[in-house]
């Protein structure tokens, strides 16, 4: 591995961008080091993108080709919003991720991050008629902020962004109709966060529906915890407690994502 790390790193990458870039592209390779953790990965495929900090609209993706825990901070694909790769790499981009990416990034101001994950249980709730449901304290901090997607195919017809951004809204999450998981941030720490509880949501859906009947929490249970879900999640309460944790653990585990 880290062979492949050194060739991808073409001179020293933390030379030639802003301290602020390093810390996006540092924080972004974390983030997909915890994806390979928690075991979200699909072997190469799937993606988590971040902006990089100025007025050009460049994104951070992952080179295509690599394992997540392989991604470092240098070896991060830098790319603008028609596709082109605007720092030299040895390698390219997914297709698919750059479509689904560059739609949200393009739309919404506050999406500094983005992330979108193929785990079997979120593909398994992706396939359920019922969707998500709130039936668990996780499902319900989150529940006001999923919106849902349509399968169209693999996404390599950039007309879908369009209608993918329509669906998303002003929401946090996506389920991609029998495809996947997607989640928004304003950072990638509190993207990673939003991600975390739902893909920690449909595990427990998926669990709880393989052993019969389910029981229902009450309408007021469910307003009460939509609120605090607000206070927890969208003012960004446990992302400022829970990001430190984890970039603590990985720092123990394999601190070569930040080269």
């Amino acid at each position: 591995m880290a062979n492949v790390i050194q060739a991808l790193k073409g001179g020293d990458v933390r030379s030639r961008v802003s301290a602020e870039e390093w810390q996006v592209r540092v924080d972004l390779a974390a983030a997909y080091r915890l994806v390979a953790h928690y075991r979200w990965t699909d072997m190469i495929f799937t993606h988590l993108s971040a902006r990089v900090p100025g007025p050009e609209h460049h994104f951070l993706i992952n080179p295509y080709g690599l394992l997540f825990d392989e991604v470092t901070a240098s070896s991060l694909v830098k790319v603008d919003l028609d596709g082109n790769i605007v720092m030299a790499s040895d390698y390219d981009v997914n297709p698919a991720g750059f479509c689904i990416h560059s739609a949200i990034h393009m739309a919404r101001e506050d999406a500094q991050a983005v992330m979108h994950v193929h785990t079997p249980d979120g593909v398994a709730v992706a396939t359920m008629a019922c969707g998500l449901m709130p039936i668990t304290q996780t499902a319900m901090v989150i529940h006001g902020q999923i919106a849902y997607h349509e399968y169209e195919g693999v996404a390599l017809d950039l007309s879908e962004r369009a209608r993918l951004v329509k669906d998303l809204g002003d929401k946090k999450l996506l389920i991609l109709r029998n495809h996947g998981t997607l989640a928004v941030g304003t950072s990638v720490s509190d993207c990673f966060l939003w991600l975390y509880n739902l893909e920690r949501a449909c595990s427990m859906q998926v669990r709880a529906m393989a052993g019969g009947a389910l029981h229902q929490p009450s309408q007021a249970a469910l307003a009460t915890t939509r609120l605090q879900g607000q206070s927890l999640m969208v003012d960004g309460q446990l992302d400022r407690l829970a990001w430190p944790a984890l970039l603590r653990m990985i720092d123990r585990i394999d601190p070569g994502y930040r080269d």
